[in-house]
């Protein structure tokens, strides 16, 4: 029994030894590993084009369309055109019954008529006053006549100048009757004002039209070799927007085939401002308006920045959704890194980096940065082409896999057009 245990006593102590030399070799490993760390993430700093820009949902809509309507009320006998077909300036598309206006020629017509034929009876009793009061003046200086007679026929005649003058008046007024009537007849036969394409019909024939109140829409006539864009920006980057940037703008059905265009003008108020200037205006609404105020506040306001493009082909039609995006400024050829490298910048305005020399080791460097969109950033001043930047392994893993074009500013896509 006390050999077992003298020998059970010499191996624990084996065994401590043995896992103190292992416990040493594991940290001598440890100390060897940590000495041959690797180098950290780096991205080489590159030249690229790089684009800064604003991102907007448009609405597309002919640069020049006309609204066709009614001046006078009546049934529509005929309708010339089809949804679609193409119209030459002053070509009839419609035709309102005319029977109405028709009559109402004929008794203008009648009443210039009868005013012609009584001044012609007047001119007659006018001569014949003339005579009168000319007999009755040779008379009275041959002492032959009396002054009663004389001052009679002058009073006659007096009276029938004064009807002519009359009837001279009620003569015109009546030719602006026979005219008027003439223009309401016309009227019925309605006429393109533009050459275009006829893109709105909603009137059907046998359809009654009354124009006493507002005038009815007959159709729409638009112009489709030159359309109008109407990109809605927000507030925050409106500022930034000014006529004469190069825009370029992509429809839903042709994503890969991008337009391109020049801002035209931004307009000063938005498409609101009518309706809620007259709301607000209204006494009987005041509280509704002033909540309605409220709540407007709290929402996103647009500006419409407008700018044409030619459209040869009719691809683009009225009310499609343009992804717009304007350019706000650019260079070529610029020295870029990953925007996400860059922290705040200092009072000075630059922004601080690490970059790896040749032979490993790190140096801080100030950088100042031109454009940035947020993916990339030009650098002006700090950094060369083919140095290569302290990163994490994400943005160097991005960097590499990133595409060698123009990098332009990206957001989440807006879910069309808010209209």
């Amino acid at each position: 029994m006390g050999t077992v245990s003298a020998w059970c006593g010499r191996h624990w102590r084996w065994l401590a030894v043995g896992g103190v030399a292992i416990a040493l070799l594991g940290g001598g490993f440890a100390w060897w590993r940590a000495g041959d760390a690797p180098p950290p993430p780096t991205v080489v700093v590159g030249r690229s084009d790089i684009a800064e820009t604003v991102l907007a949902d448009g609405e597309i809509e002919a640069k020049r369309q006309v609204t066709v309507g009614a001046q006078v009320s009546g049934r529509i006998t005929a309708l010339k055109v089809d949804l679609g077909d193409d119209v030459a300036e002053g070509q009839l598309v419609a035709e309102i019954d005319s029977l109405t206006q028709q009559n109402t020629l004929r008794n203008a017509q009648a009443s210039l008529a009868a005013e012609i034929a009584q001044r012609d009876a007047k001119l007659a009793s006018l001569a014949q006053a003339k005579l009168a009061f000319t007999r009755q003046t040779r008379l009275l200086k041959q002492d032959a006549g009396s002054r009663e007679d004389y001052e009679t026929a002058e009073a006659n005649l007096k009276v029938l100048q004064a009807d002519i003058a009359v009837l001279d008046a009620q003569i015109e007024q009546a030719k602006i009757a026979v005219d008027t009537a003439k223009v309401n007849l016309g009227y019925t036969r309605i006429t393109a004002p533009i050459p275009g394409t006829v893109v709105a019909l909603p009137v059907d024939e046998g359809q009654t039209v009354n124009a006493n109140q507002t005038a009815p829409t007959i159709m729409k006539i638009a112009q489709l070799g030159m359309m109008t864009v109407r990109a809605e920006v927000s507030e925050a980057d409106i500022p930034r927007v000014k006529p004469g940037q190069a825009v370029t703008f992509t429809i839903l059905g042709k994503p890969d085939a991008p337009y391109h265009a020049t801002v035209r003008t931004i307009e000063p108020a938005t498409e609101t401002f009518n309706t809620s200037t007259s709301s607000s205006s209204s006494s009987s609404s005041s509280s509704s308006s002033s909540s309605s105020s409220s709540s407007s506040s709290s929402s996103a306001i647009y500006y419409n920045a407008l700018f044409d493009v030619d459209n040869p082909d009719h691809l683009l039609r009225i009310e499609m959704t343009a992804q717009v995006s304007i350019v706000i400024s650019e260079a070529k050829d610029a020295v870029v890194i990953p925007s996400s490298i860059l922290g705040l910048p200092g009072r000075d305005g630059l922004y601080g980096v690490d970059v790896m020399n040749d032979d490993g080791s790190i140096a801080h460097r100030r950088v100042a940065i031109g454009i940035n969109n947020n993916i990339q950033a030009q650098v002006i001043e700090g950094l060369e082409a083919g140095e290569r930047v302290v990163s994490t392994r994400a943005v160097a893993a991005a960097a590499e896999a990133a595409n060698s074009g123009p990098s332009r500013s990206r957001r989440p896509p807006m879910g069309g057009l808010m209209r």
